[in-house]
């Protein structure tokens, strides 16, 4: 059914906005992210990954990131949230994880570079692509690309050199990237497969991730990850709507998204 632009207007008004207040004591916490992730769900039903996220996908998924991301930095309100809501767990545990190993790292000083994602159609297919050809779970290459430039989203080349959607180093890209283009996001999904079933990741996922990046902090974000994606079927177009933050002197700052 077509909506008028006023009952457009009335189903917008009942989203959270951009820097709409998030509860800061357990039971309404779990209370706003349990509402919320059900209304992005059925939101994301109503969207067509071939296009760019709805905007009420992307108000609500930013309303799921900024719960879990202020989740990330207070351990006591975790828990008692993760009691609360054990369905919560591995997206907690995987952003405390990047918190702490973010930590580890100087903030960024410089404006990061950002641009769109590919559709978010096309990623699952060059992941299926991947997964046939390597026997790498299609899963395990979403949350590696999320973790390492939110899908793309993220144009930086790292302190080490490494660029690209999937974040190769230079050396490790000649030897697994096929002969591809490392900015290339169907080349370094293909490449990233290549280095994770090179070393074990049919086997032994956890083990090929460990050097993917040398972090126990980055394996368990990236396996919980994983996990979600395999066990909830929205959990992909979820996390692919998420926006990015970036790490600065004066404290994290929002560089993607609404306004």
């Amino acid at each position: 059914m077509l909506r008028t632009p006023a009952l457009l207007a009335a189903a917008l008004a009942g989203l959270p906005g951009p820097s709409a207040p998030i509860p800061a004591t357990p039971k309404p916490l779990v209370a706003a992210l349990v509402r919320t992730e059900r209304a992005l769900d059925e939101a994301i039903d109503r969207w067509d990954p071939a296009t760019a996220p709805r905007r009420d996908v992307t108000l609500l998924a930013l309303y799921q990131q900024r719960i879990l991301r202020s989740l990330g930095t207070s351990p006591a309100l975790a828990r008692a949230v993760v009691r609360l809501d054990p369905a919560a767990r591995d997206d907690v545990a995987a952003r405390a994880d990047l918190s702490r190993l973010a930590a580890s790292s100087p903030p960024l000083r410089a404006t990061p570079h950002v641009g769109a994602a590919p559709p978010a159609d096309r990623l699952l297919a060059w992941y299926r692509e991947a997964q046939a050809r390597f026997h790498v779970r299609w899963q395990l290459l979403a949350a590696v690309n999320l973790v390492e430039s939110a899908f793309g989203k993220v144009r930086n080349v790292s302190t080490a050199g490494a660029q690209g959607p999937m974040q190769f180093e230079p050396a490790t890209w000649q030897a697994y990237g096929l002969g591809g283009d490392v900015h290339d996001p169907h080349d370094a999904i293909l490449g990233a497969a290549n280095y994770l079933a090179a070393n074990g990741a049919r086997t032994d996922e956890r083990n090929a991730l460990l050097h993917y990046n040398h972090s126990a902090l980055y394996v368990d974000a990236v396996a919980r990850y994983a996990h979600r994606i395999a066990v909830d079927r929205h959990a992909f177009l979820r996390y692919y709507s998420w926006q990015v933050f970036v790490r600065t002197p004066a404290g994290y700052r929002r560089v993607t998204g609404p306004r």
